[in-house]
């Protein structure tokens, strides 16, 4: 499955939930995205965004994403959800996705977004600050992926 997830440096790991099913008998586009929101919350705890937004008020909020559907995903079946940061801009970064089925060892979905940082405190957008830049860079500069956290 490395190949699948290769030069993502953040991935993880967890089950398909009955759940996540819809009457169409594959998992729901909702779903998917959740599966999103959790690979990039996994990449954000890398370097403890909530300390960082603690001491500074400058946090990332989500301002635009997609996702490609390239295969259904069904219970029971095993994700891997992959994160990478593919740009930084002034007041931006760019994140792309990948939604992998262990079961059918293939991508289900590619996904991109937009996230804007965001001073909470004075409530507009910012900046991305010259320590968030570093923080994302070490992430991506990592040598090995930060894989697989069992999400129960």
């Amino acid at each position: 499955m490395e190949h699948l997830v290769g030069g993502y440096p953040v991935v993880i790991k967890f089950p398909v939930q009955w759940g996540d099913m819809d009457a169409f008998q594959h998992v729901n586009n909702v779903s998917y995205f959740r599966y999103l929101e959790n690979a990039r919350l996994a990449y954000f705890e890398n370097f403890d965004i909530i300390g960082f937004m603690a001491k500074s008020g400058v946090g990332p909020i989500l301002a635009a994403t997609s996702c490609r559907f390239k295969a259904p995903l069904t219970y029971p079946d095993t994700v891997l959800a992959a994160a990478k940061v593919t740009a930084i801009e002034k007041d931006r970064f760019m994140m792309d996705y990948r939604i992998v089925s262990t079961k059918q060892q293939k991508v289900a979905a590619e996904a991109d977004s937009v996230i804007v940082t965001f001073d909470y405190r004075a409530n507009k957008k910012v900046p991305v600050p010259e320590e968030f830049r570093r923080l994302i860079m070490a992430v991506e500069d990592s040598a090995s992926h930060v894989c697989c956290n069992e999400e129960k």
